[in-house]
């Protein structure tokens, strides 16, 4: 059964996330309000609750100052999530599982993901877990049941999860690929354009700021497809911080890191690691929940910064 949500309430509000900032959502789409703020109505039709949490960049095998622990951290995180109110359906992991790919590594990773209390646990690669130029390794440990470069979707409770790779023939920034558009468009066609789409990649799927690759090349093809759904959620990692921009039908969000914080977009003169005083880093790291309440007909995400 599709979950039916009121969109009267859809961009009432719209803001960098944060602390203290909760994420709502009408039709299916993460919007962002203050706590507090206005709320949409529930639609009256009947669905079934939905939990689920997001974690990204655990860097598995990051050696350096700006995070000297990284299995620390990312275990803290593992966790945090034990230690929710409510058990999720499922979590994902948007990518740089590990930091060079290696076979320990994914050993390490694979071991701590087992540990996760969860329904399910999904994830999705990143561009250091593919150091070697493909994704063979990661595929090896984690893509059994998927397609191509390691893409799939998955149906829970009404709502569809497309789980895409853009990180591995990446061409200066994420890349899908024809294959993987092609499979888009086959795995879409015989949706209702009622169904809540919510989708999972590492780099983000819009212009973030491309002059570091934060973007991707195709996903304006893959974006096109989905015109015809009344509401798109993305959900991306990557950039180890939390911003959110609306076009159109589709809200994209990207969230923190379990391993360290990366600068602004602008803000220094390339991307990587950065270094915070070490009272700072837990609050720079951090989870993202997301909660589909059927009797309210509200979900709302809050970006949680990992607690010490």
């Amino acid at each position: 059964m599709t979950p039916e949500i009121d969109r009267r309430g859809f961009l009432k509000c719209m803001a960098w996330a944060g602390t203290g900032v909760v994420w709502t959502v009408a039709g299916g789409v993460l919007s962002g309000c203050e706590l507090g703020a206005g709320q949409p109505k529930a639609s009256g039709h009947p669905t079934r609750d939905l939990y689920f949490v997001q974690i990204s960049d655990s860097h598995i095998g990051f050696r350096g100052p700006a995070n000297q622990d990284v299995t620390g951290t990312f275990g803290r995180a593992i966790q945090q999530i034990a230690a929710l109110p409510s058990r999720p359906a499922f979590v994902m992991h948007t990518g740089d599982l590990t930091h060079t790919s290696t076979a320990d590594q994914f050993d390490t990773v694979k071991q701590m993901l087992g540990t996760i209390r969860a329904g399910s646990v999904f994830q999705v690669p990143g561009e250091h877990d593919a150091a070697a130029g493909d994704d063979k390794a990661y595929l090896a440990m984690f893509g059994a049941q998927s397609k191509g470069t390691g893409y799939y979707s998955f149906d829970v409770n009404g709502v569809h999860f497309l789980a895409l790779v853009n990180s591995v023939a990446t061409q200066g920034m994420g890349h899908l690929g024809a294959d993987q558009l092609d499979w888009i468009r086959r795995d879409l066609s015989g949706l209702s354009s009622e169904t809540p789409i919510v989708v999972f990649a590492h780099v983000p799927l819009f212009a973030m700021y491309p002059t570091w690759g934060w973007s991707t090349d195709d996903a304006t093809q893959a974006l096109g497809m989905m015109k015809r759904f009344a509401a798109v959620t993305c959900l991306n990692g990557h950039v180890h911080q939390v911003m959110s921009k609306v076009e159109g039908n589709v809200t994209f969000h990207t969230a923190r890191a379990t391993a360290f914080p990366q600068p602004a977009p602008g803000a220094a003169p390339n991307p990587g690691p950065l270094t915070v005083p070490s009272t700072q880093l837990h609050q720079a790291l951090g989870i993202t929940e997301a909660r589909y309440t059927a009797r309210n007909g509200r979900v709302a995400v809050i970006d949680d910064p990992l607690t010490p």
